[in-house]
C-alpha cells in the first residue's frame, strides 16, 4: 500500500470513531408509550468523553455513553426516578425507560417505549406572516388533532373564526355547535414545560349580525329568580354596526328600543392542547390549558401566556363574541365569527400554572374550577406565583401587593367550570424594586 493510501486509510479509521462519538449534547422532547397512552416530556443532556449528565422530566440523570448507546438513571429528591437505555438511530434516540422506587416499598414497574428527539436550534429565520383559511373546526382541546399549520416562534397568523354555533362570515354552517375551534397550530421548537405567549395582534369582526339568548345563567340566580324566568329564553339576534361600533337587539323590547351596547371583540376560546395523560377537554371546557375561558379582556391588545404541555403547544382559537359583560351571565356573548390575527413567541422552562392575561396596563392572573370559591384560590394562587416569579417578591410581600391592589372579577359564570380573574394595575407594579 502505498505511503498516500496508507494515509488515507488512518484518517478513514480515526474518523470513523469521532463520527460514532459526535456530540449529543443538547435539548430533546421525549415520548413515553405506557400501556398505550403516550407521555411527553423533555430531557437535557451534557456530553464530556463517555460521561453524560443533564435532566430527564426535570430530574437529575447521570450516565454514560458507548458509541450509538446511552444509559442513565434520574432520580428526585425522594428517591423516584428512572433506568433508561437508548440507541442512536438517525439522530433519534429511541429505547427503553424503566421507573424505579429507591424508598423502602421497592415499587417494580413497567418497562416502557421512549423516543427523544432533537429540538431544532438551528439560526433564528425573520418573522414570518401566514394566510390560514380552515376547513375543518375541531371540538376538542386536543393533542391528537393534526396540526393545520407549522409556524415558528415570532411568526403571525392571520386566520378566521366561525362562531360558537360553527356559522362563518357568509352565514355558512361548518360544524356542530358547542365553540369549534380554529386549529391547532404547531409551535416549532416548543417543548412541555415551555410556556407560550399569544399576542392577539388584530381582532375584527367580519359580519353585522350576532346571536346571544335572553336568560341568565343558573350558577348566577337564586330559587325565586329562576322562577320568574321560566317562559324566557329564546334566541336574540342582534345587529352589529361596524362604523359606530354598537350593538342593537333586532326586534327590541318596548324599553330597549333605543339600547345599544358598544361593541368590544373578544376571544372566548384561547388554548393549547391538554396532555394525553387526561381525556381532551370538549371546545366548551377550560382549565390550566386555557379553553373556553370567556373572558372579555382577551381582546386586540392583549397576551395570553399558557404552559405547553406537549411538543408544539398546539394552539387553538375561536369563539368569537362582538361583547359580552364579565361573567356570560346570558349562557353567550354576542357570538359571531371573527378575522383573527395572532403572534406567538416561547419563553423557555417558563413556570406557568394556570392561565395569564396581559395588557398594555394590567396583569390578570386566572383560576378556572367547579366553583367560584376554588376559582378564587386558584386565581390567587396564580397570581402569587407570579410575583414572586417575575417580581422576586417573597409571600409576606406578595401577600401586601394582592391585598391592597388586586381587583377580582368573575370571567365566567355559564360553563361547567366557573371563572375567576385577579387583576393588577402596572402603575402599582412599577413601583415594586425587582
Amino acid at each position: 500500500m502505498g505511503t498516500f493510501r496508507k494515509a488515507a486509510f488512518l484518517l478513514t479509521c480515526l474518523a470513523a470513531p469521532a463520527l460514532a462519538q459526535s456530540d449529543i449534547s443538547g435539548h430533546y422532547t421525549t415520548v413515553q408509550t405506557v400501556n398505550g397512552t403516550e407521555i411527553y416530556g423533555k430531557l437535557e443532556l451534557q456530553q464530556k468523553g463517555t460521561t453524560v449528565t443533564g435532566k430527564f422530566m426535570g430530574d437529575d440523570l447521570t450516565g454514560t455513553r458507548n458509541g450509538k448507546t446511552i444509559d442513565f438513571v434520574s432520580k428526585d429528591k425522594e428517591g423516584y426516578g428512572g433506568t433508561v437505555h437508548l440507541v442512536i438511530q438517525d439522530g433519534v434516540l429511541r429505547g427503553t425507560a424503566i421507573g424505579f422506587d429507591g424508598t423502602s416499598h421497592h415499587t417494580k414497574y413497567m418497562t416502557n417505549a421512549l423516543v427523544a428527539r432533537p429540538v431544532k436550534t438551528g439560526a433564528a429565520t425573520a418573522p414570518k406572516r401566514h394566510e390560514f383559511a380552515p376547513t375543518a373546526f375541531p371540538r376538542a382541546f386536543s393533542a391528537l388533532n393534526k396540526p393545520v399549520l407549522t409556524i415558528a416562534p415570532g411568526d403571525t397568523v392571520h386566520t378566521t373564526t366561525v362562531d360558537a354555533g360553527g356559522t362563518d362570515e357568509k352565514a355558512v354552517s361548518h360544524a356542530l355547535g358547542g365553540n369549534p375551534q380554529t386549529g391547532p397550530f404547531y409551535v416549532e421548537g416548543v417543548m412541555p414545560g415551555d410556556t407560550v405567549a399569544i399576542h392577539i395582534v388584530k381582532l375584527r369582526l367580519n359580519r353585522d349580525w350576532a346571536t346571544s339568548d335572553d336568560y341568565l345563567v343558573r350558577n348566577a340566580v337564586p330559587p325565586g329568580l329562576a322562577v320568574a324566568m321560566k317562559d324566557i329564553g329564546k334566541t336574540v339576534h342582534w345587529h352589529l354596526d361596524r362604523e359606530k361600533m354598537t350593538g342593537t337587539p333586532e326586534n327590541p323590547g318596548p324599553h330597549m328600543t333605543s339600547y345599544a351596547v358598544p361593541l368590544r371583540p373578544m376571544l372566548g376560546c384561547v388554548a393549547v392542547a391538554s396532555p394525553p395523560v387526561i381525556a381532551a377537554p370538549n371546545s366548551g371546557d377550560s382549565g390550566f390549558y386555557g379553553g373556553n375561558m370567556d373572558f372579555n379582556e382577551i381582546t386586540e391588545g392583549a397576551t395570553v401566556y399558557l404552559q405547553a404541555r406537549v411538543p408544539g403547544a398546539l394552539v387553538y382559537v375561536g369563539d368569537g363574541h362582538a361583547a359580552m359583560g364579565d361573567g356570560e351571565l346570558n349562557g353567550n356573548g354576542l357570538e359571531t365569527s371573527m378575522d383573527v390575527e395572532f403572534r406567538v413567541e416561547v419563553i423557555r422552562d417558563k413556570l406557568t400554572p394556570q392561565p395569564r392575561v396581559e395588557t398594555a396596563d394590567r396583569l390578570m392572573a386566572l383560576g378556572y374550577e367547579g366553583s367560584l370559591d376554588e376559582s378564587l384560590k386558584t386565581a390567587t394562587f396564580n397570581m402569587q406565583r407570579w410575583l414572586t416569579g417575575d417580581y422576586a417578591l417573597d409571600a409576606s410581600e406578595a401577600a401586601l401587593v394582592i391585598g391592597s391592589a388586586a381587583t377580582i372579577r368573575v370571567s365566567e359564570a355559564a360553563d361547567r367550570n366557573s371563572g375567576v380573574a385577579i387583576i393588577l394595575d402596572k402603575s402599582v407594579l412599577n413601583t415594586l424594586k425587582k
